[in-house]
């Protein structure tokens, strides 16, 4: 049990969570998903959790586990091509993780979300969380691009706007 890691996930709060990421913050944020996306099919979604309820936190649950359970709860998973994207923080760990999609997933790896989340790190490591993000949506935005370009309307299968936990 990781004595360090309990006590910032206790003492993180919601009212920390919404000083870092003020609602002009989450407004650019939501303007950069929708406009990425004008560029690619894929979906984008931007998820920020304060920090593990108390009985995940005591069964260790990591970044990783907890991405993939909200990339389940949301229904990232549920878009006609396969290829929607989570990009989910958990400020109490400044850890980033980002899963996608199974379709997304077998064109790119692991190693091109490790590179995209230890770019946003850095940045949040300087405090500068709304252009670590956005910078992060931009790069994974290239990637859809790359892999998933945009071939006429398309509808937005999931929500651009940032959700908060």
């Amino acid at each position: 049990m990781d004595i360090k890691r309990i006590i910032k996930h206790l003492s993180s709060s919601q009212a920390a969570m919404r000083r870092i990421f003020p609602r002009a913050a989450l407004e650019n944020i939501e303007r950069t998903i929708a406009e990425v996306e004008r560029t690619h099919a894929g979906q984008i979604r931007f998820v920020v959790e304060a920090a593990l309820d108390t009985r995940p936190l005591l069964a260790g649950q990591s970044a990783r586990e907890r991405a993939i359970e909200v990339f389940s709860m949301l229904r990232i998973w549920d878009t006609e091509h396969n290829n929607g994207v989570l990009i989910y923080l958990l400020l109490a760990d400044r850890d980033v993780e980002i899963v996608a999609d199974r379709g997304v997933h077998a064109k790119l790896g692991n190693e091109t979300w490790e590179t995209v989340c230890r770019q946003m790190e850095a940045a949040f490591r300087q405090g500068k969380f709304e252009a670590g993000v956005i910078a992060g949506i931009r790069s994974v935005g290239g990637y859809l691009a790359l892999h998933y370009p945009q071939t006429g309307s398309k509808a937005n299968e999931l929500p651009d706007a940032p959700v908060l936990l």
